[in-house]
């Protein structure tokens, strides 16, 4: 039996709990939390412990789930923990893989643990997805839409704004460029042209509105090469109107293959989510009963979804996979 400790109880923390109830070789060990622990009520009455009492729990957690934001969390987080503890975390800041990579790398081999980082489903199963297209189609061009949804990461970015009390980001792809990609043609799109944002925003009371819209639209990495919209809205409207958390998203790659480049293929894949943090936990759930497998075998250091073989992420016995899904 995997057990598991998760570090931050939020909607990703959540989403971690509810998806260990459906494996048969993990289990929830704890939660962890900055806050007060008996502030903090889980849905499955595991027990709460404070930040502070991690390393008296080493003993007890194969690996812990990182569940903090990107922006100022996970950055910090990763490295600090990875040296002491096999982590996995969803850290969703592209451009900034590279060096955070970087840092997870060096601790968790300082450690001698693992680490699996950017797990979810972009980056996670689309880079994946990505991945696999580009190999088998060398020849030919790659999109990428997400949306239309929220983004956990992008809200946690406005909601980090001072003067912000709550925040929503919907992703949207523009159908005029989704439906040129799906045709073949390969048209070369601009950030702009491919996604816009709608961001839907609680202020604190007494807080500069257009200083937080300035924020917004201009936030490097999140927002400032994208048309973006800001909506200043009630708490009551928030509550009423964005309770949910949906998302989904295209990966797609149109090629050449033949002699003279003559036929043309499309490859997509597409997800459709009820539940943003509910499918980014099943992911890195499965991702990191694949981390304390190769923890076992001897492996330490950072990793990326690109490095797990896929049986790792499987209960089942190599036999069975063969039998039921090859």
């Amino acid at each position: 039996m995997i057990n598991v400790g998760i570090v931050g109880y939020g909607n990703l923390g959540r989403g971690i709990e509810a998806a260990l109830l459906q494996t048969s070789d993990m289990k929830l060990a704890g939660v962890f939390s900055r806050r007060n622990p008996s502030t903090v009520k889980t849905r499955t009455d595991v027990p709460v412990y404070s930040m502070d009492d991690l390393l008296n729990h080493k003993d007890e957690i194969d690996i812990l789930v990182l569940c903090g934001g990107s922006a100022t969390d996970l950055p910090v987080q990763t490295p600090a923990l990875a040296e002491n503890f096999n982590v996995i975390d969803s850290f969703d800041t592209h451009a900034k893989i590279p060096e955070h990579f970087a840092s997870v790398d060096a601790a968790a081999k300082k450690g001698g643990n693992i680490a699996i980082i950017s797990c979810g489903w972009d980056p996670g199963m689309f880079s994946l997805n990505r991945l696999y297209a580009n190999s088998i189609l060398p020849e030919g061009s790659d999109y990428t839409f997400w949306g239309k949804g929220v983004s956990q990461g992008h809200s946690d970015a406005i909601r980090r704004i001072e003067g912000v009390a709550d925040a929503r980001q919907y992703t949207i792809p523009v159908d005029s460029a989704l439906e040129a990609v799906r045709s073949g043609s390969a048209p070369e799109l601009t950030t702009r042209q491919k996604h816009t944002r709608e961001c839907f925003v609680v202020a604190k009371e007494g807080a500069d509105l257009a200083k937080i819209e300035k924020e917004i639209v201009e936030m490097p990495n999140y927002f400032s090469d994208y048309d973006t919209t800001v909506h200043f809205i009630s708490a009551e409207e928030m509550a009423r109107d964005h309770s949910e958390l949906p998302h989904g998203g295209f990966v797609i790659r149109t090629g050449k293959t033949g002699l003279n480049k003559e036929h043309n293929h499309v490859i997509e894949y597409s997800l459709k989510l009820d539940s943003n943090p509910e499918f980014t936990a099943s992911v890195i759930t499965a991702f990191a009963r694949a981390a304390v497998r190769l923890h076992k075998e001897g492996a330490t250091g950072c990793k990326t979804v690109f490095d797990i073989a896929p049986a790792y992420l499987s209960p089942l016995s190599g036999e069975e996979l063969r039998k039921k899904m090859l």
